[in-house]
């Protein structure tokens, strides 16, 4: 049976991330994503599939994109340390409350009642009695007795029926479990060889660990002669990282505030005012941010969200995010398609209740370091404010200088003109960001009659719309950019 869709597309600055999976790795439903203005970068989950299967779904949104005539970015998201109890005698064991619970890391095997055992083996070695730990996203809590050897002797806090693989978490954080895993350097090697444009660590701690992340990507994309890297992704979803953040978002191309593991760790009613706290910081210290975990959650069964969740997914644009983020929704649920409409229109319409987004900075509050590239873009922001601009238009090479106009979080739209079909794909997650590839003139005036004349015909403009563009007077050098002229269509 054919599904007819309201392709009616819908303009909005926020970006929206949505999860392949199952449930939406095919052409035709991918490119009606894109057309509604619903999906701009696609997220492989390498905690699941094959390196063939991470290439064929690659192979299934290039296609998508080529076919809706707009490029999206491909963010690979590794794995990480998940920690986890081992697999369990008919696939789990019913815990009850008061209940004494052994955890054996040197346990082999199925585990049962009597006996879990842990994929973790290092868990005895950063536990002590009286710690707390959060089995399965915090449904059973436990609280340890004793240690000794490879046993961890605990008393369960609740009742709860534990499945196998479920995940381990320490309240208040503290487990020595690096960023990285044999498989995440494996996956590592296939994400480059599919040409993802943003690469998201997980269970980052420290900056040290997203450099050690960008020396590895450039030892991979060195290996293979790929000349542009991935940007980087830090995931904040452990204690550590809250006390290391700014060092994490200054080491990192952009953050994830990952709410899922977070909330674990440092308790739900905890996070709304971290996610503030992390997304206000991001966009200060110029880097963009993500807002993920269960923000559609009901809709993997439900054609229609929960009002709790469209006013979820509103105060994260409200916050100035630049991106908001569907998991399970679009990779398993029974209603991607619905899921990510609903989430444009519910950005669309948050970012139209008001002229000024709260929580994002003045001009005077980012970080510009007195570069050239950001003190531009202030310039051309301010400009834009006090004329009344149509648009802002960023001639860039790689990107950059549409990144950093959009960090002021203005309403005002943003055309990126570029000729690197990288560069666009790598700005389809800045918000407010519309990139456009065309190989311009070399020739500086030239080259902005003939930008000008496409966004004409677009549609964009019309004769006598006043625009703001920034360039360099050196055409097709990246970096380059120290112009900003105020331009009146012909």
């Amino acid at each position: 049976m054919t599904i007819t869709r309201d392709l009616t597309h819908i303009r909005h600055n926020t970006k929206i991330v949505a999860t392949l999976g199952p449930g939406s790795n095919n052409v035709d439903l991918l490119r009606e994503m894109i057309l509604i203005g619903g999906l701009h970068v696609v997220r492989f989950n390498f905690s699941h599939g094959t390196p063939e299967f991470h290439k064929g779904n690659a192979d299934i949104v290039r296609e998508a994109a080529r076919q809706a005539g707009r490029e999206v970015a491909i963010m690979a998201d590794l794995q990480g340390p998940k920690i986890r109890v081992s697999k369990l005698e008919n696939g789990g064991v019913q815990i009850e409350q008061g209940e004494k619970v052994l955890f054996d890391a040197a346990l082999q095997g199925e585990g049962n009642r009597e006996r879990i055992g842990l994929d973790y083996r290092e868990l005895p070695q950063d536990v002590k009695a009286g710690d707390v730990l959060l089995l399965d996203d915090g449904l059973l809590t436990v609280t340890v007795e004793s240690v000794s050897g490879s046993e961890i002797l605990t008393v369960a806090n609740n009742s709860h029926f534990l499945k196998s693989n479920k995940g381990i978490n320490k309240q208040g954080g503290g487990l020595s479990a690096g960023a990285f895993t044999e498989k995440d350097f494996r996956d590592l090697k296939t994400a480059v060889e599919i040409g993802c444009d943003y690469l998201a660590v997980s269970f980052v701690k420290t900056g040290a660990e997203m450099e050690q992340a960008r020396e590895m990507v450039a030892k991979e994309c060195a290996a293979l002669g790929v000349s542009v890297h991935p940007g980087l992704v830090a995931k904040i979803e452990r204690v550590e990282a809250i006390e290391n953040l700014d060092e994490i978002i200054l080491a990192s191309d952009g953050i994830m505030v990952a709410r899922g593991d977070l909330a674990v760790e440092v308790g739900n009613a905890a996070v709304p005012a971290l996610q503030k706290r992390m997304i206000k910081r991001a966009r200060e210290l110029r880097r963009f941010s993500i807002t993920a975990t269960q923000m559609m959650e009901s809709m993997i069964t439900n054609p229609v969200p929960t009002r709790a969740e469209v006013s979820d997914v509103a105060n994260a644009v409200l916050d100035g995010t630049d991106a908001v983020m569907c998991s399970a929704e679009t990779a398993v649920g029974a209603y991607p398609f619905e899921t990510v409409r609903q989430m444009a229109i519910i950005c669309a319409q948050a970012e139209k209740a008001q002229d000024t987004l709260v929580g994002v900075v003045d001009d005077d509050d980012v970080d510009n370091k007195g570069e050239t590239s950001s003190v531009i873009a202030s310039g051309a922001v301010h400009i834009a404010r006090q004329v009344k601009a149509k648009a802002i238009v960023a001639l860039t090479e790689s990107g950059s200088s549409a990144f950093q106009v959009s960090r002021y979080g203005i309403l005002i739209p943003i055309y990126a003109i570029t000729p690197s079909e990288k560069a666009q794909r790598r700005m389809a997650m800045y918000r407010g960001v519309r990139p456009l590839q065309i190989a311009t003139s070399n020739d500086h005036d030239k080259a902005i009659e003939e930008v000008e004349a496409l966004l004409k015909e677009r549609g964009v403009f019309e004769s006598g719309d006043m625009y703001i563009i920034t360039s360099g007077s050196r055409m097709r050098e990246s970096g380059a950019t120290n112009t900003v002229q105020i331009m009146s269509v012909k």
